[in-house]
């Protein structure tokens, strides 16, 4: 059993949903479906194992400062694989 992330909403209105997620080593989100396309911008160099349907793994580097964005539908289980890792997901709706 892993330590979960801290999510921590920052905004939610009818355009976006704003969640600063913290991650302690080892800690993770749990599996989760994203309704919405969204942006993710690394607060501090975020090593993630990445858990996907069917059994799946692999490790994503986002050095600090950097984002990314995927689409909706995205189904996964994000894992910190470092010493402890921060990010801003932005939820378009």
């Amino acid at each position: 059993m892993r330590p979960a992330a801290s999510a921590t909403v920052q905004v939610d209105d009818a355009r976006v949903r704003v969640t600063r997620f913290d991650f302690e080593p080892g800690a993770e989100t749990g599996w989760h479906v994203h309704a919405h396309d969204y942006v993710i911008t690394a607060l501090t160099d975020c090593e993630m194992l990445l858990e996907e349907p069917g059994g799946g793994k692999r490790t994503v580097t986002v050095p600090k400062g950097d984002s990314y964005r995927r689409a909706a539908g995205v189904e996964h289980n994000v894992i910190c694989a470092g010493p402890g890792m921060s990010f801003v997901e932005v939820e378009l709706k």
